[in-house]
């Protein structure tokens, strides 16, 4: 659902455009979180029955490597499939020092052969860099090896720097205006179905089959909102990305949404960031570290994910602890009790039914322990 990279706001799940997105709903400094006005979303979506899933950008933790974080992504993968939680999305970043996982594509059938039952997909594919067709055939083929489990996330942000986008694209980056069109191409080829004006009509997205990858836009912008609705498509918010307005943007997706062949009605999640620990102390000591994160990011010195004791002895400024301050609305931190009442609170604020979770600890163990935490809170089976 994603990126956290080089003082930009923007993810897999989308870019923020703050300029677009609508701010009603407004992080409590102290909480993390203030409930949006519930009342109005109420009946529609929620029902009171919060299913939970994962977010993996494949973390490089201070002092490791990125080969441990993709194999820390295979571990965790077949864990939460035993917990219980219903999707597994993996993250596309380029030329980052923090996060691993450049091919979404790749990890989704490494992930699958390990898994047999969890949903398995991207968070999403940076389509702006790549052919439609070319998209369509890589899922094409992740669905005939894995049916019914593939899920197609589609982002709109480069996924890096602007360097990074231009060597992606050899040099011709896109027009993001080519962005909805590119979208209804990869529908188009998934499910064979062109329009029959269309140039590439007669082309054919390989192996054909009975069943497609479900797909799903994401986003933290009113923009992913409207372009997932106009063509009757999944919508996944970023709100680890950008904790203002999200509630109002999903409202406005469901409102401006338009049926499509396979999804009738409208169809949302919200990813979230949470860490859960034992305790108290720890999740406090483990939110330090994701603070530390966040402020590296703001400042232009993205890297490795800090450890307890970086965090700790980190020297803060003034100005340090003011930005700090303004990114508390993006995480939700504590024991399982406490986290659980967050995100359900945020779930029926958000009117869904499912929560994309994102966890990152320096700790690969405590990374663990988080979920298993959460999915004992909610109850998973697996």
């Amino acid at each position: 659902m994603h990126r956290e990279e080089r003082g930009t706001v923007a993810s897999g799940h989308g870019t923020r455009d703050a300029g677009n997105a609508i701010r009603q709903c407004r992080p409590n400094v102290a909480t993390g979180w203030r409930a949006h006005d519930i009342s109005a979303n109420r009946g529609r979506c929620y029902t009171g029955r919060v299913r939970l899933s994962v977010l993996d950008q494949s973390p490089i933790r201070s002092g490791g490597t990125a080969a441990d974080a993709i194999h820390e992504t295979l571990e965790l993968a077949q864990i939460c499939e035993r917990l219980g939680y219903h999707r597994y999305w993996l993250a596309e970043h380029h030329s980052s020092r923090g996060l691993a996982g450049t091919s979404p594509e790749v990890l989704i059938g490494q992930v699958a052969a390990r898994t047999s039952r969890i949903r398995v997909g991207s968070g999403g594919v940076m389509l702006s860099h790549y052919s439609a067709l070319k998209v369509a055939e890589q899922f094409r083929v992740l669905e005939t090896l894995f049916p019914g489990r593939i899920d197609l996330g589609i982002g709109r942000a480069p996924g890096s720097d602007q360097r990074t986008a231009w060597a992606l694209a050899a040099g011709g980056v896109r027009d993001i205006e080519q962005f909805p069109q590119q979208i209804a191409d990869v529908v188009g080829w998934l499910h064979d179905r062109l329009p029959g004006e269309h140039p590439f009509k007669d082309v054919r997205a390989m192996p054909a089959g009975p069943t497609a990858p479900e797909v799903w836009l994401l986003g933290s912008s009113d923009a992913s909102a409207i372009y997932a609705a106009e063509q009757g498509l999944a919508f996944s918010f970023a709100h680890f990305i950008n904790a203002d307005g999200g509630p109002d943007v999903t409202r406005l997706y469901r409102e401006r949404f338009r049926p499509s062949p396979e999804l009738a009605t409208p169809l949302a999640s919200a990813a979230i960031w949470a860490v859960c620990a034992d305790t108290d102390e720890e999740a406090g000591q483990l939110e330090k570290c994701r603070e530390l994160a966040l402020l590296r990011l703001y400042t232009g010195r993205y890297g490795p994910f800090p450890s307890i004791e970086e965090a700790e002895a980190f020297p803060y400024t003034a100005r340090d602890l003011a930005i700090i301050q303004h990114t508390r609305g993006r995480t939700v931190a504590g024991t399982s009790d406490v986290v659980r009442e967050e995100l359900e609170t945020m779930a029926r604020a958000y009117d869904v039914d499912e929560l994309v979770v994102v966890t990152i600890t320096h700790d690969f163990k405590a990374r663990v322990r988080s979920y298993e935490l959460l999915a004992e809170a909610f109850g998973l089976k697996g």
